[in-house]
């Protein structure tokens, strides 16, 4: 072959392989472009103009649609209502807290992990005491700070997701709720426009959310403080507790089946306290809201031992005594909402009475709320989130038939 030939024929190979290589080139461009548009028009690229799916506002509930408790009130009995609340555990020194700063008393601010721990344990009913007025204007319209609002709901919602029934309540908010005529009207005013806005910002919050008018409400330094108040006392506690339950009833929805726990003086058990409560309206859905930590030289002080039958004599005639009072004389349903004994107590002492007062409440039909204020009243430690009396909470559940 001649040198020109082997020239041509290289050229003529060289544009050839070029020429191929185009092709193929422009067949890959022509079959990425076909694909990127067939995705683009498919069901595995998100389109733009799509609005993504709202998030799950319950994450881990499993239901996707509505928040915790939001839903239509039952309209059952408070005996139905107090039967299926099983037994409760109180986040104390919290949101009682008598400052703005709600960590002032040692505890952390409360969070999901804890009321997780508190239902993991078995307790079914969670109570949360509210101190309102650090965080509400002291003059009309007594305006509470939405923000609060807010931080007491995410609470409440932790108790929801965890299928407990909740109470808030009006707590230490003794320095301006008080049962004496100088300051009673101005006290009636306040209580209504509270009342007023928490049942509505709680409006669509099912049964399962019930509201507590007051906690201890009392006149404090008084000799009648502890013993039960003075009648002048009581009767301003009897208009304070109507004040509330009108200003829940009126704003309608749900608070019209709102189940609503009363106390009486001091939540005192001492006769003339219970004899003198009166039952706003005759309104069917109250439940008596009592605080007994008997006996109190034990529960509250250290100061002597318990456990000895007379022991557990006195403390089943205080408890047979209030389900008498109430139950049987005048059918309505009690709560204890507080009650337990401090560290100082021996363990032995306080096993046996944690379980004998948890039992023998739960024979005579009245639900218990244990006290624990993150101290000497301390269950569950709530900076370790460790149980630090895991034996007494796990006999106090037991107990109650948990």
């Amino acid at each position: 072959m001649r040198l020109l030939d082997w020239r041509m024929l290289n050229r003529n190979c060289f544009f050839n392989k070029i020429n191929s290589a185009l092709q193929i080139t422009l067949s890959v461009l022509s079959l990425l472009i076909v694909l990127m548009f067939s995705n683009c028009n498919g069901d595995d690229m998100d389109d733009p103009s799509t609005p993504a799916p709202d998030p799950d506002p319950n994450p881990g509930t499993g239901s996707g649609l509505i928040a915790p408790g939001i839903s239509e009130a039952r309209d059952i009995s408070s005996f139905d209502l107090v039967d299926e609340m099983g037994v409760g555990w109180n986040l104390g020194n919290s949101f009682d807290v008598t400052s703005r700063n709600k960590t002032l008393w040692g505890n952390p601010l409360p969070s999901k992990p804890i009321i997780d721990a508190v239902r993991d344990m078995g307790f079914t009913t969670l109570r949360v005491p509210v101190t309102w007025g650090f965080n509400q204007d002291d003059t009309a319209p007594y305006q509470i700070e939405a923000s609060y609002l807010e931080q007491v709901k995410n609470v409440v919602d932790y108790g929801f997701q965890n299928k407990m029934h909740v109470i808030i309540n009006v707590h230490h908010d003794n320095e301006w709720v008080r049962p004496e005529s100088q300051s009673a009207e101005e006290t009636k005013s306040r209580l209504n426009s509270l009342w007023t806005q928490v049942a509505t910002y709680f409006i669509d919050y099912n049964d399962s959310l019930i509201f507590e008018t007051l906690n201890e409400p009392r006149l404090e330094g008084i000799p009648e403080e502890w013993t039960g108040g003075t009648p002048e006392g009581r009767s301003y506690i009897n208009e304070f507790n109507k004040v509330a339950v009108d200003a829940i009833r009126a704003t309608g929805a749900n608070n019209e089946k709102r189940h609503i726990m009363i106390p009486t003086w001091a939540a005192s058990t001492v006769p003339a306290a219970m004899d003198e409560l009166v039952i706003p309206n005759d309104d069917p859905k109250i439940i008596i809201s009592l605080h007994s930590y008997f006996p109190w030289p034990f529960a509250g002080q250290a100061s002597v031992t318990w456990g000895s039958d007379a022991d557990k004599s006195a403390l089943r005639n205080e408890l047979e005594r209030i389900r008498q009072e109430w139950i049987v004389d005048r059918s309505r349903p009690v709560i204890l909402g507080e009650w337990g004994s401090i560290e100082d107590n021996s363990i032995e002492n306080r096993l046996d009475y944690a379980e004998f007062y948890a039992r023998v409440a739960a024979e005579n039909d009245l639900l218990t709320i244990v006290w624990d204020d993150g101290g000497m009243f301390r269950l569950y430690n709530r900076h370790s989130m460790q149980w630090d009396f895991e034996q007494i909470a796990t006999t106090i559940v037991s107990a109650s038939g948990n």
